[in-house]
């Protein structure tokens, strides 16, 4: 493990710790206190009545009449306030994943031709929840992933041995494919320690500087391949039918609900909100993503340091969009280290106009942590393929034949929109492009 005195990324300051990176230190609590136990209960119950999605195949008058009985518990819940929450940022994020897993569980049992309004005990709760975590109202790679983990069997800080806390579906693909990630967040502190010790290496400048970047460069290039790694190792415990028959419907956002047309999508009515009118938390394009590995704060902290530029001209890139869906410290921390004054390309680049050994060696090795981030970018194509892209292509062969669905372009739109609401193969292939790009030739 790197450690570094660095004054620049002050990790406690922005939620982010020298062991654990932007996972918390301790397992996050399991279970809210007694005030709040009806939320809690009617999760135990949405999942032990094993709700399924109202657009499954085959969905049978029992199972759609079971959702409708949990909707009706749900709907005629008391109205909790969260005021004794509202200075624990402990509670408000374990309420913010048991209020979102809920309203996902609630909109996707609803009627594929019904309208999707969220009833006022979860709708304002939610709301206000969102608000004081400045978070939107809908689940993101946070509840899933980031706060949703505890050491399996009593461990202690084994991360091969970290377990889910909760599930939509308790079925071993679920929780394999969010530990996939958190693996990746764990073992991405060493990227974030090598990030605070280059930083100081730069703004030392003495003469063995050059000498110490080109080797912690090339221990993050390591550090970047053991990442894939993780990430292809999703393919040991997940099916890749079952994620996306049975999990990835319901963390699905309203931007990427294919029920339908992209222009015909549902709008999500949070019931009552008009009434505190201060609990808007939809930014002017009224967008709503659901979870996705491209909220992943590391992912961002490595293009931020290694200068790959999603950025595009009069509109905002869908990086920049996933940054929304972050915690806010995350986006704190992201936002200083894009404003770092010695950028780590921009060095590299002014030290390569002389042409030396010690300046090549320093270059190879930034070039060789950028291929490995590309490499990352492959392997993450190959998972796209395996576990969206190919099913939603069988998925739609399928459909042709199921008389709800009439129109060909909700077909296209299923295979290709990602849970973050993208054009799946456009997005990959544009990162991709811009990792590329970074390169110094």
């Amino acid at each position: 493990m790197y450690t570094t005195t660095t004054n620049i990324l002050e990790f406690q300051i922005f939620d982010v710790n020298s062991r654990t990176g932007f996972m918390p230190f301790q397992p996050p609590i399991s279970r809210l206190p007694t005030h709040w136990e009806l939320w809690e209960s009617l999760l135990d119950d949405a999942r032990r009545e094993q709700l399924q999605p109202a657009d499954k195949l085959g969905i049978t008058a029992e199972e759609m009449a079971r959702s409708e009985r949990w909707r009706s518990r749900v709907s005629q819940t008391p109205l909790l306030s969260i005021n004794d929450m509202a200075t624990s940022t402990v509670l408000l994020r374990r309420a913010h994943l048991v209020l979102t897993f809920l309203m996902h569980f609630y909109i996707h049992t609803i009627p594929p031709d019904s309208p999707v309004l969220i009833p006022r005990p979860i709708s304002i709760p939610i709301l206000q929840v969102a608000k004081v975590l400045d978070l939107p109202p809908v689940i993101t790679f946070s509840d899933t992933v980031l706060y949703n983990w505890r050491w399996a069997n009593n461990a202690n800080e084994s991360d091969s041995s970290l377990e889910s806390q909760t599930l939509f579906t308790g079925l071993q693909d679920e929780e394999v494919f969010y530990l996939c990630s958190a693996r990746i967040e764990l073992r991405g502190v060493d990227a974030l320690n090598i990030m605070c010790s280059v930083m100081d290496e730069i703004f030392c400048g003495d003469e063995i500087t050059l000498g110490r970047l080109t080797t912690y460069l090339l221990e993050l290039s390591t550090v970047i391949d053991a990442l894939k790694s993780l990430l292809l190792d999703v393919r040991k415990g997940c099916d890749p039918e079952v994620y996306y028959n049975a999990v990835r419907p319901w963390f699905r956002g309203e931007d990427s609900d294919s029920y339908v047309p992209s222009e015909e999508r549902r709008k999500w009515v949070f019931e009552g909100a008009e009434e505190y009118p201060d609990l808007n938390m939809l930014p002017p394009d009224r967008e709503l993503s659901g979870a996705s590995a491209g909220q992943s704060s590391l992912i961002h902290a490595l293009d931020v340091f290694l200068g790959v530029d999603h950025d595009r001209p009069n509109s905002i890139s869908y990086m920049k969009r996933m940054q929304r869906y972050m915690p806010h410290p995350h986006r704190c921390f992201l936002s200083h280290l894009g404003k770092n004054p010695r950028p780590l390309r921009d060095f590299v680049m002014t030290a390569c106009s002389e042409d030396t050994p010690a300046n090549s060696a320093m270059k190879e090795a930034y070039n060789k942590a950028v291929s490995s981030l590309k490499e990352f970018r492959d392997s993450h194509m190959v998972i796209a393929g395996l576990y969206i892209i190919g099913p939603a292509r069988r998925a739609a062969e399928a459909l042709v034949h199921d008389t709800s669905v009439s129109s060909s372009a909700s077909l296209k739109d299923r295979a290709i929109t990602g849970t973050g609401g993208t054009d799946l193969l456009s997005f990959l292939k544009g990162v991709k492009k811009q990792t590329v790009l970074t390169l110094i030739t």
